[in-house]
């Protein structure tokens, strides 16, 4: 399944705004509000690229006070288990 990275720059103080605006999208998988270049990091799934696109064009880039995106599409993962 098509997996994409989008970190995030907010206006100042709108951080929790934008991040409760994401979490109602469909295709966000997890938010993550942080501190240091951006204020938060997305991550999305979705059934296609062109999926993936159209989130990241007409719903996250739409959201009020989202200053910029960059997007990372996601080529090969592992998820490691705790033993």
């Amino acid at each position: 399944m098509p997996t994409a990275i989008v970190l995030i720059n907010t206006e100042i103080g709108s951080e929790s705004e934008v991040f409760n605006a994401l979490k109602a999208i469909e295709g966000v998988r997890h938010v993550y509000e942080t501190y240091g270049v951006y204020d938060i990091v997305v991550i999305i799934e979705a059934q296609s690229h062109d999926e993936i696109r159209d989130i990241i064009i007409n719903k996250i880039r739409r959201i009020p006070h989202v200053k910029s995106t960059t997007t990372m599409i996601v080529v090969d993962y592992a998820i490691i288990g705790k033993s």
